[in-house]
């Protein structure tokens, strides 16, 4: 099995100062076998570490919809933020990509979807991440992982990382796969490992906005 990290950020993302370079030395060092770069509504930084990784990097994104955050994975054009979650979507499954929920019943977080809103999209999307390790109430996780159980949807961990230290903190166990296809038919043996980050991760991304803001 694999160990594959399914959501991470870099500073392509306004809430994450982590540069490219220290970025692939860290997921090298920590022996993840594939990474995706799920940046804020940009695959700029994905497209950037699969030239100089190819063996490593899944381009990924995360959308900001006008329902809430979906991520996509396997996709080669940026789809823009603030789309309907339907036509965001369909515009990941034009390209071929994967399409999962984030943290879907994270209280702390204001993208996160109200449950009405995810029975009726839950069935638009391919997996859930049923254990996001910066999810301030566990419980919240709990609630995830009931999710897709419910509705027979795959589920999965990530890191949700922002900085180095939490990369590959909550991978996934998966079997081996190439592309899109493959990836979406390992989803169904994914094996999440559960390990919650500090709350003072949270503190950083705070710092990192605020630095970006403030160096204008």
């Amino acid at each position: 099995m694999w160990r594959v990290e399914l959501h991470a950020h870099t500073l392509y993302s306004p809430d994450s100062l982590v540069s490219l370079e220290d970025f692939l030395t860290a997921c090298r060092r920590k022996g993840l076998d594939r990474v995706a770069v799920t940046d804020h509504n940009t695959i700029e930084g994905a497209l950037r570490l699969k030239e100089r990784a190819p063996d490593l990097i899944i381009i990924g994104e995360e959308i900001r919809t006008q329902e809430g955050e979906v991520l996509a994975y396997f996709i080669e054009r940026e789809i823009p933020k603030g789309l309907p979650m339907r036509e965001t979507v369909e515009r990941v499954r034009e390209q071929g990509g994967i399409v999962a929920l984030p943290h879907p019943c994270d209280r702390a977080r204001g993208l996160a979807m109200g449950q009405e809103i995810i029975q009726a999209m839950i069935p638009l999307v391919d997996a859930i991440e049923v254990f996001n390790a910066r999810c301030v109430f566990p419980r919240d996780n709990a609630r995830a992982a009931a999710l897709a159980a419910r509705f027979n949807k795959p589920g999965f961990s990530g890191s949700d990382a922002h900085t180095l230290e939490e990369l590959g903190r909550a991978w996934t166990a998966l079997p081996p796969f190439e592309d899109a296809a493959g990836f979406l038919q390992a989803l169904s043996q994914a094996q999440p490992t559960r390990r919650l980050s500090p709350f003072w991760v949270h503190l950083i991304s705070l710092w990192a906005k605020w630095h970006r803001t403030h160096r204008r």
